[in-house]
């Protein structure tokens, strides 16, 4: 424990708590750098991914701008770890398949999957609750869509 733990009320500094919208956005945000590092293609793939969505259509730029700085926040303080922890109870349970099946797609975008990247698949779908079986199609179908 830090000397700022002793004398700070951690509470205080707790984030709030995340939207559909924000929680839909970390969860893609935490799979382009689940690596360590966000490649370009990464970055392409989640904002073509969240641009196209119902979800994001009438938000003003400032305010998808806002909510993504909020996200890299807390990703840069915590890591992939703590951003997941705050998005995935956000993702509502009729998108958790959609979120997994992008998340796919986003550490496919740069053509190299590596392990950090296949470990957070496995967790992410343990996390989102996903059947093994219908997270395993769901893969598979990300892997043809990615070829070539």
């Amino acid at each position: 424990m830090s000397l700022f733990d002793d004398v700070l009320d951690d509470s205080s500094f707790a984030p709030e708590k995340f939207g559909p919208q924000e929680g839909f956005a970390g969860t893609l945000l935490a799979a382009s750098a689940c690596d360590g590092h966000i490649a370009d293609e990464e970055v392409g793939a989640l904002i073509t991914t969240l641009a196209r969505m119902k979800m994001y259509q009438h938000v003003p730029p400032h305010k998808f701008n806002s909510m993504m700085d909020r996200l890299l926040g807390i990703l840069k303080r915590g890591g992939p770890e703590k951003l997941i922890a705050s998005a995935i109870p956000a993702v509502p349970p009729e998108l958790r398949e959609t979120v997994f099946a992008n998340a796919c797609d986003i550490v496919l975008a740069d053509g190299i999957v590596e392990a950090d990247e296949k470990a957070f698949i496995d967790d992410l779908m343990i996390k989102l609750e996903l059947d093994s079986t219908r997270a395993k199609t769901i893969v598979q179908v990300m892997v043809f869509k990615n070829q070539g």
